[in-house]
């Protein structure tokens, strides 16, 4: 540092310290009092705002807030040390804001309007709040601006998520200016609200009142009366829906069937609703002829049947007449030609003329629609289809796909997977390479185009809207059929990020209380109105969870007002962990983990000790670079130390801190040689084989497996340390990755090779005569293929006949089905084959012929017998079962001749009984094989 410099920063600091001195001075000074108030003016807090300003400059802002603090704790309404206090934690975004809340309410009451009007807005300068708003908003309504004040409350409801009154206030003011669109939008947040309060009159009369003025927006109504039977009670949704089904009775049939339904499965026994679904029923199948005789069959109108099951029954009965399609298990599909009385006569393809009782005909035949995908298989030619699903009406339209999809899910009881999509369409229909194509933009329609939805019940089941969805509405549905709680959090992510979604709806205000209902029962967290806490481990983790979700999406401009849904800060929620290493662990979300460790270095004093906790269960380059950026080196060395020792639970961070850190001079502060960092990752290798053979978290230990190999064999620093190392080195690196038993042998023979031509003495541990092991021995080139054979049947066999048995499941009656009894006997034998290769390739043991001994018999020598029955010479090749070939004189070292032979020597005799006939043999020669 230069002298101007040095001069500088002397000068900063005394101004710092005369600014607090200064500020102590004038505190002790004060006078101010609740009887001086109405001396008081803006002037004075537009001072403070300037020492706040210097304070900023100087650095010294904790000091200035310690200072206000102190002198809060015995003269609690300091007017200047609870702006300075307030002011300084609404900058930090501290969720505590008691400070300036309560320096307003002194002037409130003391009605000084225009210092509390100053001080909200100064409050507002830093984010939206409810207190801030709601005392703007009495501001402004003593001063008599009635516009502002709507202004404000529109402010206000945007951020108090259970206000209700002012919400319908809004709805009445726009609805007096004519304002419809804005009037029956916030009518639709008051009657959320309202349900959410339990308040059914007020319930009642928004209900009603938007059943009049928007009665065609049916979507609504059926999913508002879910929350409000559900919230309030069945009865009181009843109740609604009558009103709601008057509005439709005559506007429409289906839709008001719709709703009788709903109102029977609240109150199976409302004989009002089922009079009523009789006189729709009949008036939507008014030209059916068994019209009148399905309902009494059905019993229908009869009180002690069961009301869904006749309602079922009838459906079921009612879909029977004439020319309508139906379809049978062994038959396929087929036409009904005639119904007389209690007979049916049907035209199947290869059953014309087939007749069956009426009875028997509803309990065996599945009814089709004329547009069933089913039907059109059957009544149209494959080439028609094909252009059905493959040509575009326009450019770029994809209208085909539209059509094709919503035929498809429609057949299906309007739901469907892209399982049972392809099923129909490919290899049906579609070539492998053709749904390829097709499906992936059938799968963008589905996720954007409004005429489809998801089931709430399951995110991957699509359905057909009969009314275009908003988008809005479109991503509350797919939110609420995750199940997962980050499943929940993508979406909600999604939600935010899509420019078309509505950042005021009251869908998003459901989807944000999933979030915000963690927060308010965390263990640590500040709220006097919430029920009773959940004090589990996984409630304060989600708890946390959500005030990262939703700190990040108050980060999208549109969404600033979210800070205000944080009704506890990040200190107090953290407080309630009991375990944050676990924590961390679950929190796979990249953003939300980096976003937690910034939160932890900003209001936990312990973070060192936390980040150094956490980094074994994730590697994340920030955690050393700010340990190490902060002076806390020696906690990073003596990390690595630890984790070295306790390689097993430490598994990845050791692999990182090898790939990344070893250069890093705390980590070579860590004394960790490079043999033992090599036999720690050998004896890594080794853990990860036998827990992936144990099915032990086989996605994690296969990629750290994957990552190690790497690093020793194809990255080559074992090849680069068996060329610097003195042999006992050698001898223990060799000795531990020798014992790794599920190591490539090729591997193993690789390493042998390298050393040897680094000490072409060296003994290696165990070496004997004996060339035959208790594995399986094979030559390289019969490895290799017995791993191709493997490959193609994985990766071709398989599948082919996953879609052989797919195809035949689709033709349906399981019974009578020879396809697929003929592709599940195939698929048994592939499963057999695949599991005696894997069991030889995990048993195989590659032979290394430049170790081949010739004293004895063994694996790839060649052999000279004499037969002294014939007086013959026999020429026998000794290899495995794999390269067994006896037409060739190739024999298995283990088939009963080869076990004979093994391990005799040059003029040693043996004999050998075949076919019940003893025959003499003498070893005349051994040579090592040609392979």
């Amino acid at each position: 540092m230069n002298n101007t410099e040095t001069t500088q920063a002397a000068s900063q600091s005394e101004a710092a310290q005369t600014l607090l001195k200064n500020l102590q001075e004038t505190l002790n000074e004060e006078k101010w009092t609740r009887a001086s108030l109405g001396n008081y003016s803006t002037n004075q807090f537009k001072e403070l705002d300037l020492i706040l300003k210097t304070a900023r400059q100087e650095k010294v802002l904790d000091e200035l807030k310690k200072t206000c603090d102190e002198h809060l704790s015995h003269t609690r309404n300091s007017i200047i040390a609870l702006y300075l206090s307030g002011m300084i934690a609404l900058s930090r975004q501290i969720i505590d804001d008691s400070a300036m809340i309560n320096l307003v309410s002194i002037f409130l009451d003391n009605h000084k309007w225009g210092i509390v009007k100053y001080l909200c807005e100064r409050i507002l300068d830093h984010g939206e709040s409810k207190y801030a708003l709601r005392t703007l908003a009495d501001c402004c309504k003593n001063d008599n601006e009635e516009d502002k004040v709507y202004e404000i409350w529109e402010r206000l409801v945007k951020v108090d998520f259970e206000e209700a009154d002012i919400v319908k206030s809004l709805a009445e003011y726009y609805e007096k200016r004519d304002n419809r669109e804005d009037s029956i939008d916030y009518y639709k947040k008051a009657l959320h609200r309202y349900i959410n309060k339990g308040s059914f009159s007020n319930i009642k009369e928004i209900w009603e009142k938007l059943i009049n003025v928007n009665t065609d927006d049916i979507d609504f109504f059926l999913h508002i009366q879910k929350k409000i039977a559900k919230s309030v009670s069945e009865d009181k949704a009843v109740i609604l829906l009558n009103d709601l089904y008057a509005k439709y009775k005559s506007k429409d049939i289906d839709i008001a069937i719709n709703i009788l339904k709903i109102i029977l499965e609240y109150d199976e026994k409302d004989v009002h609703g089922r009079r009523e679904i009789i006189d729709c029923f009949r008036k939507k199948y008014s030209s059916h002829s068994q019209l009148e005789e399905y309902i009494r069959i059905s019993n229908l109108s009869q009180n002690y049947r069961a009301v869904h099951q006749a309602i079922a029954d009838f459906e079921k009965h009612i879909a029977f007449d004439k020319g309508n399609f139906v379809y049978h298990r062994t038959w396929g599909v087929g036409r009904i030609a005639n119904i007389v009385g209690d007979e049916i006569k049907i035209d199947f393809s290869k059953k014309r003329g087939h007749s069956m009782a009426l009875k028997m005909a509803v309990d065996a035949l599945q009814t089709l629609t004329k547009d069933h995908i089913w039907v059109l298989k059957a009544t149209k030619k494959k080439e028609d289809l094909r252009e059905m699903i493959l040509k575009e009406k326009e450019k770029d339209s994809n209208d085909n796909i539209v059509l094709t999809l919503k035929i498809i899910i429609r057949s299906f009881g309007n739901a469907c997977d892209m399982k049972r999509i392809k099923a129909e369409i490919s290899p049906a229909l579609l070539t492998t390479g053709e749904w390829s194509t097709w499906s992936s933009k059938a799968r963008d329609i589905l996720k954007s185009n409004p005429d489809f939805g998801i089931s709430a019940e399951n995110s991957d089941v699509f359905i057909v809207r009969e009314r275009p969805v908003s988008v809005t509405e479109k991503l509350y549905n797919e939110f609420t059929a995750k199940k997962n709680f980050f499943d929940k959090a993508a979406a909600i992510r999604d939600y935010v990020n899509n420019k078309n979604a509505d950042p005021d709806s009251e869908y998003f205000t459901e989807m944000l209380s999933y979030f915000t209902s963690f927060i308010r029962l965390a263990p640590g967290a500040d709220s006097n109105d919430r029920r009773k806490k959940d004090s589990s481990n996984q409630n304060a983790e989600h708890a946390l969870f959500s005030f990262l979700i939703i700190s990040e999406l108050a980060l999208n401009k549109n969404y600033t007002h979210l800070k205000s849904a944080l009704s506890s800060g990040f200190a107090d929620i953290f407080s309630g962990i009991k375990d944050v290493p676990s924590l961390f662990k679950n929190l796979k979300d990249a953003k939300l983990r980096a976003e937690f460790l910034n939160n932890i270095k900003l209001y936990i004093s312990q973070w060192p000790d936390i980040y150094i906790k956490l980094f074994p269960y994730s590697q994340l380059p920030s955690i050393t670079e700010q340990l190490e950026e902060a002076g806390f080196s020696g906690k990073l060395s003596a990390l690595c130390h630890e984790c070295f020792e306790r390689h097993r639970d430490n598994r990845e961070a050791v692999v990182w801190f090898y790939r990344n850190a070893r250069g890093k001079p705390w980590f070579k502060d860590a004394n960790i040689g490079i043999e033992k960092q090599l036999i720690t990752l050998i004896h890594i290798m080794d853990i990860t084989y036998r827990d992936i053979e144990n099915s032990k978290d086989t996605v994690e230990n296969r990629k750290i497996n994957k990552l190690v190999h790497n690093i020793l064999f194809k990255d080559g620093d074992l090849a680069s340390f068996i060329s610097e190392a003195d042999e006992d080195a050698i001898i223990r690196i060799f000795t531990f990755m020798n014992d790794v038993k599920d190591l490539d042998p090729q591997d193993k023979l690789n390493l042998r090779s390298r050393i040897l031509d680094r000490y072409p003495g060296f003994k290696f541990f165990g070496d004997t005569g004996k060339k035959v092991s208790r594995g399986l021995m094979v030559t390289k080139a019969m490895y290799e293929e017995k791993k191709k054979q493997l490959m193609h049947i994985m990766d071709v066999e398989v599948p082919a006949n996953s879609k052989e048995i797919e195809y035949a499941l689709s033709l349906g009656d399981l019974r009578e089905n020879a396809e697929y009894k003929a592709a599940k006997e195939k698929q048994e034998q592939l499963n057999s084959q695949v599991a005696k290769l894997k069991e030889d390739i995990d048993r195989a043991q590659l032979f290394d012929p430049n170790s081949v001994s010739t004293s004895r018999v063994s694996f790839g020598t060649k052999v000279v017998l004499f037969n002294e029955k014939t007086g013959s010479k026999e020429e026998f090749t000794i290899l495995g079962p794999w390269e067994s070939d006896p037409n060739n004189n190739i024999i298995s070292y283990l088939s009963p001749f080869g076990s004979a032979i093994i391990n005799k020597t040059a003029g040693e005799k043996f004999d050998f009984t075949i076919n019940e006939e003893k025959v003499s043999y003498l070893v005349e020669n051994i040579t090592a094989a040609v392979i």
